[in-house]
């Protein structure tokens, strides 16, 4: 059974009247200060006890009671602007797109910075400039180590997949390596049933201490129309890679500062078995703009999205809450009533 047509999508139509709620802080702060500046004046008349025998009919409580329902007003007045709505029918419609799935190393290699600033933050910039072109087009990330992960299914919610990227560090997978052939695999599982539409795996790696298995995954992508891409992050000649110890490089276990190489002749093995292209990326943006033009050759077909419309205004509730409210803030008097007032639960 399907329940994803009872799901109610939720959103603010105004959501920028949502920092009036900012007020409430402030004025109960002013309230609180007011509070404390009017008992400091009540103490310099005389005791405090004898003065409440004085006023029989203030309450010292009913004061307290109308401020918190006139905050609570307030605060519901604002989310009122906001204008709440409820997307209650989900809606899927087909607009001209691609499948790309990103498999990105985040081995300890990539901290390199022969490619300023460093092998992978030059990455996640292809990766995010790739995204802001995206139109109607689905994207997935795949990172990947000694193991590989799924970091963000297939989707068009561009700003999460902006996120997820940010978030993109080698701390993520513990077991150090290059498991191209595992991203691989992975990413063949990625994609949607849509076998029309075009597909592409983009790897990104510098191609270091690659294990097998990886001419083998390629052909099983390629067998199922898949195109596989490849951006080598570095240079031949080499860098040592950054310590966290500042000022200092890793070593191997004899003391000798390790030196991470881009491994360029098995990237390009990987594009042409995958039938596509291989780009070296560098400090320019070369790179950015070959991997745009390759991408745009693959032919679009009907990507299905589902998105909630027919959203439906709750503010008339609130409203309500609102006017139910100030009707009880009316009714509440600041004095004690004296016709109640030798009934104990009126008597404060």
């Amino acid at each position: 059974m399907n329940h994803r047509k009872n799901i109610k999508m939720f959103r603010f139509e105004e959501p920028t009247y949502l920092y009036l709620l900012l007020l409430i802080p402030v004025l109960a702060a002013f309230y609180l200060y007011s509070n404390y500046k009017r008992n400091k004046a009540i103490c310099r008349f005389g005791d405090p006890v004898l003065m409440a025998s004085l006023m029989p009919e203030v309450s010292k409580y009913r004061p307290n009671v109308k401020f918190a329902i006139m905050l609570t007003v307030i605060g519901l007045f604002a989310v009122l602007l906001a204008r709440p709505q409820f997307g209650s029918k989900p809606e899927t419609i087909k607009r001209q797109g691609i499948e790309v799935i990103i498999a990105l190393d985040i081995s300890n290699s990539m901290l390199a910075q022969d490619v300023q600033p460093s092998r992978l933050e030059k990455a996640k910039r292809i990766v995010s400039q790739l995204v802001d072109k995206m139109q109607n087009d689905k994207v997935g990330m795949i990172v990947f180590a000694g193991d590989a992960f799924t970091q963000l299914p297939i989707t068009t919610d561009y700003i999460s997949a902006k996120m997820f990227l940010e978030t993109i560090e080698p701390s993520l997978i513990s077991k150090q390596g290059t498991a191209i052939g595992a991203a691989i695999d992975l990413a063949n599982h990625s994609f949607t049933p849509n076998e029309e539409v075009g597909r592409t795996i983009i790897l990104i790696t510098d191609g270091e201490n690659h294990e097998g298995g990886v001419n083998e995954a390629i052909k099983r992508a390629t067998e199922k129309g898949i195109q596989v891409n490849v951006l080598g992050v570095g240079s031949p000649e080499g860098s040592p890679i950054p310590s966290d110890e500042e000022n200092d490089y890793r070593r191997d276990r004899d003391g000798n500062v390790i030196i991470t190489r881009l491994n360029e002749q098995m990237c390009q093995e990987i594009a042409q078995i995958g039938k596509g292209i291989y780009v070296r990326v560098d400090n320019t943006n070369n790179a950015q703009e070959a991997i745009n033009k390759e991408i745009n050759k693959l032919a679009k077909a009907d990507v299905e999205t589902q998105i909630y419309t027919d959203f439906n205004e709750q503010f008339q509730y609130i409203a309500w809450i609102i006017l139910i409210l100030l009707f009880v803030e009316m009714l509440i008097l600041e004095c004690k009533n004296p016709l109640f007032r030798n009934i104990h639960l009126f008597s404060k």
